[in-house]
């Protein structure tokens, strides 16, 4: 089976809404149904399990209800970081699915995600064992020095990847690396495909896209309804 562990655990303090942005709604439909919408009618995603802001469950099951996101299957509390709800998300999840099991992390709040995106997500996991969706770097990248705001050092950008979500795991492997993360990890890594570097593994790399765009701001908010637009003219 391919189960989607999608991570709505954040409280989403940068967006300053009062209320968690995933469940910030843009003409009518909260964002994290958007995110559910894409895996909902994948053919290939069987089941959905989300992390979720503990308080916000029953709202979540009322909005599934209410858009018919029939996939979901479990609702979990979110952690204190990212790497610990994932945590708690996988705590649950094996009880339930078994170790050959395919589980595709994807933020809540990347609603554009397409169809193709997580097809060569699942693809490139079958072939490699992991996969996460990526974009090349196109503008130049310095480093800073220290923490001034000046940089003596430029990167070579062709070298480069911009890494959004989904990743994918089998089960045993993405559970293994937990058993394994430090404390220091799960409070201070970003994503299960640093912590896969961090324990010595080797990330492959699947299609991402500029569109997949992650909403931390206002100012991303007002770009997703430019792109909702624009994917509706199509």
């Amino acid at each position: 089976m391919n189960i989607a562990l999608i991570k709505a655990g954040g409280v989403g303090q940068r967006m300053g809404a009062g209320i968690p942005k995933q469940f910030i709604s843009i003409d009518g439909k909260p964002i994290i149904i958007y995110t559910l919408e894409s895996f909902e009618k994948h053919p290939n995603i069987d089941e959905i399990v989300v992390v979720c802001v503990k308080g916000w469950h029953d709202i979540l099951r009322s909005y599934c209800k209410q858009f018919s996101i029939k996939k979901v299957k479990m609702i979990v509390n979110g952690g204190e970081t990212s790497l610990k709800s994932i945590k708690n998300g996988l705590v649950a999840i094996r009880e339930h699915y078994s170790d050959d099991d395919m589980i595709l992390v994807h933020d809540g709040n990347r609603p554009l995600i397409s169809q193709e995106i997580i097809s060569d997500t699942i693809a490139n996991c079958q072939r490699y064992g992991s996969a996460v969706a990526a974009i090349p770097v196109t503008d130049e990248v310095m480093e800073i020095k220290g923490e001034e705001l000046v940089s003596t050092k430029f990167l070579d950008r062709k070298k480069m990847y911009r890494i959004q979500t989904p990743d994918a795991y089998r089960l045993s492997l993405l559970w293994s690396l937990f058993e394994k993360a430090t404390e220091e990890q799960l409070t201070n890594l970003g994503a299960t495909n640093t912590l896969m570097i961090a324990c010595g593994g080797t990330v492959h790399f699947s299609q991402g896209s500029e569109l997949n765009i992650r909403l931390t701001t206002q100012e991303d908010i007002l770009l997703c309804k430019s792109l909702l637009v624009m994917r509706e003219k199509q």
